[in-house]
């Protein structure tokens, strides 16, 4: 008795009684011996269901769950009000080709300069900078290089770190195959597009042929064959990328360290020891340490952004819709997209474009607009930014944990206002709590609808120990806890939606902390370690819940030289202007980005 909650319609909340709690999450952290034991003990009819119900209890799911009446009407995937058009934008068309969005997107690019990039020739920069995909475009068509000269630093690298490859499954007869062809286009003067001849990375939950498709497993390619490309793979294709192989992740997406005992743990390019973050672990490995100009990612809770920012790179999630999922593991999902993770903020724009189209019509929201790109090559540009405003929860965005996270994001902040004009408005975000748990669950649900048949089929395991403590937790949730979830997935977007009205993008630092340690123990058997995890995602999965669309950008470093990346979530459909703002902060926050320890400049010419 006494347990029972009654939530407020959403339309009258308070905001000003609203009150923050910090970040927590109490679970233990294990690796080794007792991390096997635990999961065995996790995976046990009886005790598991009490060690679960357990954690759940401690981390107040179950009263949001099981005493909390919610009046909301449930909203099983991500639906929008009508947005205003974005201003300065370029449209593109969803059913053109790719090549051909691909050289729209190039005209919205700012005047390319190769003195800027090429000193004299020498190939030498006058600052560490990666190179961009429009400095591959000058470089073949100059004749300083071909894309078949870029091949072998591919193997060399590959069987350099068997322990803890970035690419999980390369066929380097494949790779020349393409690459070949793209000489021979740059030859005859007939490139596909910016894109021919670059080298892009596929993540290993995205069908990408004749490569299979395990997601960080040993055996899902058992179960599932792949024989085609999926959508966006097919896309790049089209745009003359040379697909180099699938990268290294964590199984399944279930984790945001990128821990793989299957295949290796990816260090992280700026301090190896480190972890690279994930899931998309070697696709943000492999773009910072200079291999791949982009690689493709997917994004169930951050796991483009986290390991964007703990490498300093940049990732896109879209809105939910924008990008079609069909062929990759999630494409019944309602809180993962694809997207891509590139050294810059224009080579996203020009993967995006290529990428972009929408889902089959019954599995996504209205979408009223066509997909735009900012016109950055015109001159109302800086009025524009002059007039956006930026939302900013305090308490939120210094709940992490080092200063030095907050103090760079908020020196982009004031650099922002003092010369862009861009305003900071102070926003208040009811029942973040309830968005860790609506996220959990969904999440859990679609996962473990992924798995449960073929886990029922003696597949279980086979998986990794993080994986199945996961599985063990998501099959604890009733059908009744996923109702309750979308009951507060509206709420959550109603808060939002009511933010917008009032700003243009909200910004938090992508994660809680920089890159974490990789424990020694933890590369043979894995670990847990929850609050790490929801360190790592506590900014990101809003956007996964909600379906909005989100950049990480890289603006600086910790005092341990571990890259520090910065949010921006904007509102639904609008990448347009997540894209214009990442692209003038990465400008001024340029001086200080520093080479990667492990570094590839394999562009560098004689």
């Amino acid at each position: 008795m006494g347990k029972k909650q009654v939530m407020v319609p959403v339309n009258e909340v308070d905001l000003t009684e609203v009150k923050y709690v910090p970040e927590k999450f109490e679970a233990p952290h294990l690796t080794g011996f007792w991390f096997k034991l635990f999961v065995k003990v996790m995976e046990a009819p009886l005790i598991g269901s009490l060690i679960t119900s357990h954690l759940k209890q401690k981390n107040g799911m179950t009263e949001i769950l099981k005493n909390t009446v919610i009046p909301e009407v449930p909203m099983f995937i991500p639906q929008f009000p009508l947005q205003d058009p974005e201003p300065g934008v370029v449209c593109l068309e969803e059913d053109g080709k790719p090549e051909e969005r691909v050289d729209l997107a190039l005209k919205c690019l700012p005047h390319y300069d190769p003195s800027s990039s090429w000193n004299s020739g020498s190939g030498e920069p006058f600052r560490f900078r990666y190179w961009k995909i429009r400095d591959y475009g000058y470089a073949y068509r100059s004749k300083f290089t071909t894309p078949s000269m870029f091949i072998s630093a591919i193997e060399v690298l590959n069987d350099k770190q068997p322990s803890a490859p970035l690419l999980i499954s390369f066929d380097p007869k494949e790779v020349r195959r393409q690459a070949a062809a793209s000489t021979q286009r740059f030859e005859e003067g007939i490139p596909l597009s910016i894109l021919d001849g670059i080298l892009i990375a596929v993540k290993d939950d995205i069908d990408c042929f004749p490569h299979p498709s395990k997601g960080g497993s040993t055996w899902f390619h058992e179960v599932r064959q792949v024989n085609i490309d999926a959508v966006s793979v097919s896309r790049l294709r089209s745009s003359g990328a040379i697909l180099v192989g699938k990268t290294n992740m964590h199984e399944f997406g279930m984790g945001t360290t990128g821990n793989n005992p299957n295949y290796g743990t990816p260090g992280n390019p700026h301090n190896p020891k480190r972890y690279t973050g994930g899931s998309s672990s070697g696709s943000a490995a492999i773009v910072a340490s200079g291999l791949c100009s982009a690689a493709l990612g997917t994004d169930g809770g951050g796991s483009i952004r986290i390991p964007a920012s703990l490498c300093g790179v940049v990732g896109l999630k879209t809105t939910f819709g924008r990008t079609d999922l069909t062929g990759s593991l999630w494409e019944a999902g309602t809180v993962t997209i694809a997207g891509p993770i590139t050294a810059t903020v224009e080579d996203a724009i020009l993967v995006y474009a290529a990428i972009l189209g929408s889902s089959p019509a019954d599995r996504i929201p209205l979408n009223p607009s066509l997909p735009c790109l900012p016109d950055l090559s015109s001159n109302e540009s800086s009025n524009i930014l002059g007039s956006l405003t930026l939302g900013k929860y305090t308490k939120w965005f210094n709940d992490v944990s080092s200063t030095d996270i907050t103090d760079k994001c908020e020196d982009v902040l004031n650099q922002l206002f003092h010369l862009h004009g861009c305003k900071t408005t102070e926003i208040v975000i009811p029942e973040l709590r309830e968005l860790r748990t609506a996220h959990t669950v969904t999440f859990g649900s679609e996962s473990l609808c992924l798995l449960n048949p073929d886990c029922e089929d003696g597949k279980g395991v086979r998986l990794t120990n993080d994986t199945r403590t996961n599985l063990a937790l998501f099959r604890s949730f009733a059908a009744s806890d996923y109702v309750s979830v979308q009951r507060l997935r509206r709420r959550i977007m109603y808060y939002h939606m009511e933010i917008f009205k009032k700003v243009d993008v909200i910004v938090t630092p992508t994660t809680g902390m920089t890159a974490p340690e990789i424990p020694e123990s933890a590369l043979e058997v894995g670990e847990t370690n929850l609050q790490v995890v929801a360190s790592l995602m506590q900014f990101a999965i809003t956007a996964n819940i909600l379906g909005l669309p989100a950049i990480s950008v890289p603006i600086g470093y910790d005092k341990q030289g571990l890259p520090i990346g910065l949010q921006l979530i904007g509102r639904p459909w609008c990448e347009a202007t997540i894209l214009r703002l990442a692209s003038v902060i990465e400008e001024f926050s340029a001086e200080y980005r520093k080479k990667p320890m492990e570094f590839y400049d394999i562009l560098k010419v004689k």
